[in-house]
């Protein structure tokens, strides 16, 4: 039975599970790493499909009972390893079959509570995935996808580093048992390099965060508030980075955050070092 407390709501619907498969292109030679494959109605179409391209298969699961089903079942096959873990804590860098390997690919349904941060900790990654395909509930997914307009602190920190698309929704009746809500199937693919220098995500989001904090506010009115700046101040700023301080934060895209950010720097009088 699936634990609740774990967000488990494990997919039935093989025709999702061959549509999420198709999605990931697997190819020749890549590890595909399956977070949480719980009683494994994607897993079987994983393990075939990286048999026939000559790849293999990493299984993390959290809960041991799954893990065990996982291992009597494929225990005997080399090229299926199954860990116990929380994906969230794991050292991906340590696993032998992620070295050296042609690329490696994330396909999961991610439980609810924890899907966020495991994306976050694939795209936060130096050797990060070749792509992420990835079942979410359908209101992260349409933050992580957002455009100007529609845009939040998790559009931000997604696609800083990969370039997110929706594929398509899934609905409650193809789960056991049916969560409350639709989920959504999408597709991320990392950016060669982030957007922003390492060195200035943190500076990026605590600007950013300051601007969200009054989501439904003016910038040049949130931006005062969040980072305790005049009015003028933060007019002044918005102007040389050319943007209108009267627009509301989700309509900035992130290179106008990247302008922002810059032009707050000038004002700190810190060195410059915003990647363009």
């Amino acid at each position: 039975m699936a634990r609740r407390r774990l967000g488990q709501h494990f997919l039935r619907d093989r025709s999702v599970a061959r549509r999420i498969v198709e999605a990931a292109g697997i190819s020749l030679g890549d590890v595909v790493v399956e977070i949480g494959p719980g009683d494994g109605a994607l897993t079987g179409l994983l393990v075939e499909e990286a048999h026939r391209v000559g790849g293999s298969v990493v299984l993390v699961e959290l809960d041991e009972k799954y893990a065990q089903r996982m291992m009597d079942r494929y225990g005997s096959d080399r090229d299926v390893r199954v860990i116990l873990g929380d994906a969230r804590d794991l050292d991906f860098g340590e696993l032998s079959e992620l070295r050296g390997a042609n690329g490696y690919r994330v396909v999961a349904n991610l439980p609810y509570y924890a899907g966020t941060p495991i994306v976050r900790s694939f795209l936060e990654r130096e050797d990060r995935p070749a792509s992420l395909t990835v079942m979410l509930q359908r209101e992260v997914a349409r933050d992580m996808c957002a455009k100007p307009g529609k845009m939040s602190l998790l559009s931000l920190a997604v696609q800083i580093y990969a370039d997110p698309r929706s594929l398509f929704t899934v609905p409650p009746s193809a789960f056991r048992p049916p969560p409350k809500v639709h989920s959504t199937v999408i597709e991320l693919v990392p950016r060669d390099q982030p957007l922003v220098d390492s060195d200035d995500v943190d500076e990026l989001f605590k600007l950013a965060r300051a601007a969200f904090l009054g989501r439904r506010k003016q910038l040049h009115n949130s931006l005062s508030n969040g980072l305790q700046m005049s009015t003028s101040d933060v007019k002044e700023m918005t102007q040389r980075a050319e943007i209108d301080s009267e627009r509301r934060p989700a309509t900035l895209g992130i290179d106008e955050w990247i302008s922002l950010l810059r032009e707050w720097r000038k004002m700190q009088d810190v060195p410059e070092k915003v990647a363009v």
